[in-house]
């Protein structure tokens, strides 16, 4: 009977934390405690999110799932450096974006030094991202759909600083105030607003032609 009580109590504590009907506050006492199934509360219920940022700011699947599996790890590792006073999920998201810039500028260097080592001797123009993409891009004609404008806002994207996609990302898709997003740079308020500043422009440079070339085609339409 009493083996019973024991097993049954068990199960109950293991459906609390699969249903997830505890708070963040508490999920990061019990593991702090040693309740490492507390954790995994604290993973599923933020893991969508912090993936979906991660996506954005990396650009493919692979990286994305690298970024959260890190930005877990690491707020798992410090967790006794959580502010309790916090949100779990503001926390584990800016772990999250710090990982993914330093990957992005790793990335950054590393393409940076095979282009070195493949450029032409002949060649000495610096290369520029922005006319990469619209080398690689279809011609302003062919682009329609939302399909075609989602990749060439994905281009788009690739094409900006770990900082600018970073505050683009931060304050146009996850709605983040200017200080969180300094915070997430290590940089100033002035100096955030000129990086989102930048970043929209850079945009709008690149979304230009797909623009210029929908409005061609209704006038088309229309006439």
């Amino acid at each position: 009977m009493v083996r019973m009580r024991e097993s049954s109590e068990m199960a109950d504590s293991f459906g609390s934390y699969t249903a997830g009907g505890i708070s963040d506050a508490a999920a990061v006492e019990r593991t702090l405690a040693g309740e490492r199934e507390a954790y995994r509360v604290l993973v599923e219920r933020h893991s969508a999110y912090v993936y979906r940022v991660a996506y954005r700011m990396m650009g493919n699947s692979h990286d994305a799932e690298e970024v959260v599996q890190e930005a877990f790890l690491r707020a798992y590792q410090k967790l006794r450096q959580f502010a309790g006073n916090a949100n779990f999920g503001t926390w584990v998201y800016r772990i999250a974006a710090n990982y993914a810039i330093d990957r992005l500028r790793q990335k950054k260097n590393e393409e940076s030094r095979r282009e070195v080592s493949t450029r032409k001797p002949e060649s000495d123009t610096e290369a520029d991202p922005l006319n990469r993409i619209r080398d690689q891009a279809p011609n302003p004609e062919r682009l329609a759909g939302s399909a075609q404008l989602a990749t060439k806002m994905q281009q788009a994207l690739q094409a900006l600083t770990p900082a600018e996609r970073t505050a683009i990302v931060m304050r146009h898709w996850d709605g983040c105030g200017i200080d969180e997003i300094a915070e997430v740079l290590k940089s100033n308020n002035s100096a955030t607003k000129n990086t989102v500043f930048r970043a929209v422009q850079k945009l709008r440079q690149a979304l230009k032609p797909f623009a210029e070339s929908r409005g061609a085609a209704r006038a088309v339409a229309e006439s």
